[in-house]
């Protein structure tokens, strides 16, 4: 990783898990509930998200602070779909990012429930936040929820489970990674760009840079599935074979799966150039997630 990105990304982790404890730590709501929704949101993680928010705003030359409370938001809401993808009626995983998950350390019940009080929180704390104009409020809380709603990732979700057994065609592989992953990464590098001032031409090559990554990441994480080390993702590999899942590597090969590796790569770093902004940490975060170990 770049010495660039390296410093910005360990500088604005710290800001934003602390802001994310704060946010924890003042909700008036019971002690268990409370130390569940924490244990996830505390579990590390990429953050890549949350930094996609900051770098977009640091690309137009803006405070990337500005971002800390969608990317928060953003974070909760991510969090909440790892606690119930983990779940016994999901994907019933024992671990998380090296840890044991939620369901395991609190029980179904309070896990449910953390992952439901995530989803809602994070409504909140853009709704009632001073930072931001009200229109920006409006537009981040109708983006984030079609994002991660029935058009975005709860559909994926969807069209993941009944994909599951079902050898299903590349077009509706790539229906199930744009929803499930994409849409949550198209929104962290599109409230950067809004909450910057971002004009309609910058908008439109945002939304195919985020388009780009969002699959480049998925990709990538069907290859660690099958080429990864469980110590370094933190949680078990061979899982999507273990589920039959369809896969980039089991329709295109592994070498196939590389090249649209590559391929969505290049395309992004194309719509990043036709931004004519200072995207240095941008480029560099593609970079970080066409290689990333875990």
């Amino acid at each position: 990783m770049a010495a660039a990105l390296s410093a910005f990304i360990h500088e604005y982790k710290e800001v934003l898990e602390k802001e994310l404890k704060e946010l924890i730590e003042e909700l008036q709501a019971p002690k268990v509930l409370k130390e569940a929704m924490d244990y996830s949101l505390q579990a590390g993680g990429k953050r890549i998200r949350p930094m996609l928010v900051f770098a977009t705003l640091a690309s137009f030359q803006k405070e990337p602070k500005i971002g800390l409370e969608a990317a928060a938001a953003l974070e909760m809401i991510h969090t909440y779909s790892l606690i119930h993808d983990d779940l016994p009626s999901m994907d019933d995983d024992d671990l998380r990012r090296g840890q044991p998950t939620n369901h395991k350390v609190f029980g179904e019940a309070a896990a449910i429930l953390a992952g439901d009080a995530l989803l809602t929180y994070a409504f909140q704390v853009i709704a009632r936040s001073n930072n931001y104009s009200s229109d920006q409020r409006v537009t981040l809380i109708e983006w984030l929820a079609k994002a991660a709603g029935p058009e975005g990732m709860v559909g994926g979700q969807m069209a993941d489970i009944e994909g599951e057994t079902k050898e299903l065609t590349l077009e509706e592989l790539e229906y199930i990674h744009k929803n499930k992953t994409g849409r949550l990464l198209a929104y962290s590098v599109m409230a950067g760009a809004m909450l910057s001032g971002a004009d309609k031409h910058q908008l439109e090559h945002f939304r195919k840079y985020a388009f780009h990554i969002g699959l480049a990441f998925q990709i990538r994480d069907d290859i660690l599935d099958i080429e990864g080390s469980e110590e370094k993702i933190g949680k078990r590999v061979g899982s999507d074979s273990a589920n039959h899942k369809s896969t980039y590597p089991s329709l295109l090969t592994m070498a196939g799966a590389k090249a649209q590796l590559t391929e969505h790569a290049d395309a992004a770093r194309a719509a990043l150039r036709q931004t004519n902004t200072d995207s240095a940490l941008l480029f560099e975060l593609i970079d970080l997630i066409v290689t990333r170990e875990q």
